[in-house]
């Protein structure tokens, strides 16, 4: 054996039995005596670095490192679930079987793939991204489902985000959950369709993580959802919390609730409810009603980014938001760099707010060929090419904040819109887009050019490293 296989072997050994074993009690010297042994075998000097920036956060008692214990305070099947499927399988091996994909394909595959398997919902929502596709059925069986994780492990990929639609109203995916064990996935849903049942399977499964849709507090959520969804997610929450399940929330920052996310209140409420994380979205007017009304003011994303920045530093819980954190992703992740979206349809997006495709999985699958053909095609390279030319991290968005640059990636290919009024954003709303892309554009140079507020991220530094602490 190579010694690559027995480093690989090693960790195999360690997520099945070393780690489950010295977390039973996941006190802070077994953690710290976990970072050790995980050092000895890591495939690479990120991954030490990473393990070294956790232990120091536990010895200095750092606010991470409340987030770390919270985490490991879940329900042990939770927990070893996490460590197994996404800290082990989707990072470390992961890593090592995208690496040799890439050597003999030539395509670097992406480390998380967004699979949207219904639009059905049960609610109606302000201005939402997927609110012009059909919610009448769901073309992707459960055999598509399965066939598209079980092609993604092939390049590598352990980590599933599913969108919709809402997608607890298709009960045959904690099915698909419990089959794919060594996987992690994220789920955004309204909360609203999560019961004792749906409570008991994800936490037997161990490996989901919902994201739970709250737009602020109360008035803010019911407005944009809908009277009585902020309780009800509230409730389904608690539950979640008293099952010992990793959640956490996700916002969609528009012009009338941005100021809610600036403020202390509202982190400490989540936490308090048993969020583990945060992730935010910028309103994007790409779905229905698409208007730029709702998008918040650049003034206000400003204010989102310096918030998330400061609740990662002083708070036990993980927040990031995809439009200002690409410093944590070094660009925009779209079209195969980090992540890609299959539709409902099967239609095969670069992101899931890019609704365009050249390629369906159905299409792909008839004609005897695989899910990573799309990384080749024109939609994807040309995407790609364009995804991350802005030097400043901080702007890393093709559709809102180099929208032309999105119109040109999509002159060169063959791309169809995926529903009626997609193409929009590259056309009736690109003025008004790229105006406001301007605006921002001053306030993002200056934070991160002359601010001094990301020292730590130009200096390479992992996120909570020297300097980011305080």
């Amino acid at each position: 054996m190579s010694f690559s296989a027995t480093r690989l072997a090693a960790l195999k050994y360690l997520a099945s039995h070393t780690t489950p074993f010295l977390l039973n009690q996941a006190t802070d010297d077994r953690v710290i005596l976990l970072t050790r042994i995980l050092e000895r075998v890591a495939r690479s000097e990120r991954h030490k670095a990473q393990l070294e920036a956790l232990r120091n956060m536990i010895e200095d008692n750092h606010p991470a490192a409340g987030l770390a214990r919270r985490i490991f305070a879940l329900h042990p099947r939770v927990r070893h679930g996490f460590i197994n499927s996404l800290g082990i399988n989707a990072t470390w091996l992961g890593e090592q079987e995208r690496k040799a994909f890439a050597a003999e394909h030539g395509t670097y595959p992406p480390f998380l793939i967004v699979i949207s398997p219904t639009m059905r919902c049960n609610l109606r929502c302000l201005g939402c991204y997927a609110g012009n596709y059909p919610r009448d059925r769901d073309p992707l069986s459960f055999d598509v489902l399965d066939r598209i994780i079980a092609e993604g492990k092939q390049m590598g990929v352990y980590f599933y985000t599913i969108s919709g639609g809402e997608p607890f109203v298709r009960r045959d995916l904690l099915d698909l959950y419990e089959k794919h064990h060594d996987c992690a996935f994220l789920i955004y849903t309204n909360g609203t369709c999560i019961d004792d049942l749906a409570v008991e399977r994800l936490q037997r499964c161990g490996n989901v993580a919902p994201a739970f849709s709250v737009e602020g507090w109360k008035e803010q959520t019911d407005f944009r959802r809908g009277n009585g969804v902020y309780d009800k997610i509230m409730a389904t929450m608690d539950a979640m919390r008293e099952a010992g399940i990793l959640f956490g929330f996700s916002g969609t920052a528009t012009r009338l609730n941005a100021d809610v996310y600036f403020s202390d209140a509202f982190y400490d409420d989540m936490i308090e409810k048993g969020c583990i994380f945060g992730w935010f979205f910028i309103f994007v007017p790409v779905g229905q009603d698409s208007t730029t009304d709702l998008m918040v003011t650049p003034q206000q994303r400003d204010k989102l980014r310096q918030a998330v920045a400061r609740i990662r530093r002083t708070k036990p819980i993980f927040v990031a938001d995809f439009w200002n954190d690409g410093c944590l992703t070094g660009g925009c992740m779209s079209a195969g760099t980090l992540y890609m979206h299959v539709n409902y349809r099967g239609d095969i997006e670069p992101c899931v707010f890019m609704h365009f495709a050249e390629e369906n999985v159905l299409d792909i699958h008839q004609r005897g060929g695989h899910l990573w053909d799309v990384l080749e095609t024109p939609l994807f390279r040309h995407t790609r090419e364009i995804n991350r030319r802005d030097p400043n991290p901080l702007r890393p968005c093709p559709i809102i904040d180099h929208n032309e640059w999105f119109e040109e990636a999509l002159s060169k290919s063959n791309a169809r819109p995926t529903h009626p009024g997609a193409e929009d954003i590259v056309g009736r709303l690109a003025p008004q887009v790229r105006a406001w892309a301007e605006e921002y554009g001053k306030l993002a140079d200056h934070a991160w050019y002359d601010s001094g507020e990301y020292e730590w991220a130009q200096r390479g530094d992992t996120l909570w490293g020297p300097g980011n602490t305080h």
